[in-house]
This record gives structure tokens, C-alpha cells and sequence, in this order.
């Protein structure tokens, strides 16, 4: 059995897509679907105790924390919707599904269905709100890079926020693997996010301060919109309000 094929001329007739990034991991974004997830208060309460205890077990367990993708992806549907638009987390992953209710785990698709899943999990809407498309591993990251590239063709995106966590000098479980500057990283998402939706822009990096000081924090905010021209905060400590300003400035209508 083939693939199921992307259905690219419905989706950018109908979606706008926001795709959030990452370093040594990756979030996705995007504009929601016919059928958005809505969290009953007892959900959004679960989804801030486990960003909570990502932060505490990050040391422990790195292999198995994705704290910036999903704090990320929550703080912005947070502020998309106190701004008054419509915006819905996406889950691709086993946690992310948790706090969301629905989605795909992404990772234990068919290699041929991945970029088929992504689209699946975020069709096309027409109220104008956006997808927050919970990313995985990192292009970058030997182990992972296969499945975040079928989930970037897949979302379609059309504009990418950057996720990272500033202190780690290697990817996840291999030292032997250095982590790649900020510039890069953003620079070959975007050419490989291209071969599906070639107006993708980048609108903002998240970065993961837990670990520092809170000059430290500014400190590493401002070096990161200082090499990439972009807003940079911590979506935790700071908010993601520049961001969604820098993504509305993009998509005015």
C-alpha cells in the first residue's frame, strides 16, 4: 500500500500554519482545524503539572523531557486565544496527547504515513486560528532526524518559531554529537520546511532558561535576537507576547 498523499493544494488554499523548531528537539506550529481541541479546565490544569515536572526531571531523565517544545506550543495557544484568535495545541507525541486529549504519535507511524499523520492531525480550517504542532527530535539529531523531517513536510507550515535549551553542549544521549549554532539550525529548517510550503518564514525563538540566572536568561535572549533578527523569549518565565507580535505583524490578515 502507497502512501497517503499530501494534499497540498487544499491546504494552502485553506490553512495558515505556524511550525515551531528545535535545536536538539522541535515544535511545530500551525493554523488549527475544522474541529479544534478545546481543554476543559481539568486538562490545562495536567498540562501545567507536567511542563512543572519536565522542568524538575530534566537532569534525571533527558532522554525522555521535551520541555521547550510543549511549554512553547501551550504559552502560545494561551496568547493566541487571550488575543482573541483561534489556536489549538496538536499532539504528536505520547505526552502531548495526554494533555491535549487527541493526536498522533507520530514516532510509531509507518515510515511512508509520517508526513500523511502530520497533515492528518492539523486539517484544513477556515476561521483563520492557528495549529500549535507539538515537534520531536531535531534535524540535527542522528537518532530522530528522519521522523521531524516527515513531520515538517507534512505541516506544511507557514512560518517557524525556534526552540532550544542554551546550556546543552551535545545532542540528547550523544556526546559525540555537538549541538549546531542557532543560525544553522534555523537556516535548514527553512530549506527543508520549503519543499512543502515555500513562503515559510521564521517569527521567533523559545528558549529553555530553567537552568539560569535570570540576567543570564536576558543575557542569552538577547544574543539569540541578535543572530537571528527574531524575538527571543523564555515562554515560561517571559511569555511568548513578542513572538505572537512578530507572527501577527507577519500574517496581518
Amino acid at each position: 500500500m502507497g502512501a497517503r498523499p499530501l494534499s497540498l493544494p487544499r491546504r494552502v488554499r485553506c490553512t495558515v500554519r505556524l511550525f515551531l523548531i528545535g535545536v536538539q528537539i522541535a515544535a511545530f506550529a500551525g493554523a488549527a482545524s475544522s474541529a479544534p481541541i478545546t481543554p476543559s479546565a481539568g486538562n490545562e490544569s495536567l498540562a501545567k503539572h507536567l511542563v512543572m515536572l519536565y522542568r524538575k526531571e530534566t537532569e534525571s531523565s533527558p532522554d525522555r523531557l521535551n520541555p521547550t517544545v510543549q511549554a512553547t506550543a501551550l504559552a502560545l495557544e494561551h496568547e493566541l486565544r487571550k488575543r482573541g484568535r483561534s489556536a489549538d495545541f496538536r499532539a504528536t507525541g505520547q505526552t502531548g496527547i495526554l494533555i491535549a486529549g487527541s493526536g498522533v504519535p507520530i514516532d510509531a507511524l509507518i515510515a511512508d504515513f509520517i508526513s500523511g499523520g502530520a497533515e492528518w492531525v492539523s486539517p484544513a480550517r477556515h476561521d483563520g486560528g492557528w495549529d500549535l504542532i507539538e515537534g520531536q527530535g531535531s534535524l540535527f539529531h542522528p537518532s530522530y532526524a528522519g521522523v521531524s523531517l516527515g513531520l515538517l513536510h507534512g505541516s506544511q507550515p507557514d512560518a517557524l518559531v525556534l526552540c532550544h535549551e542554551p546550556q546543552r553542549p551535545h545532542m540528547r544521549g550523544l556526546p559525540h554529537s555537538a549541538v549546531p549554532d542557532l543560525k544553522t539550525c534555523l537556516e535548514t529548517n527553512l530549506q527543508s520546511a520549503r519543499l512543502t510550503q515555500p513562503d515559510v518564514i521564521p517569527v521567533g525563538v523559545a528558549l529553555n532558561t530553567s537552568k539560569l540566572t535570570v540576567k543570564a536568561a536576558a543575557d542569552a535572549c538577547k544574543a539569540a535576537e541578535d543572530a537571528l533578527g527574531l524575538p527571543c523569549q523564555d515562554p515560561v518565565t517571559m511569555g511568548v507576547g513578542r513572538i505572537v507580535d512578530k507572527l501577527f505583524s507577519c500574517f496581518a490578515s
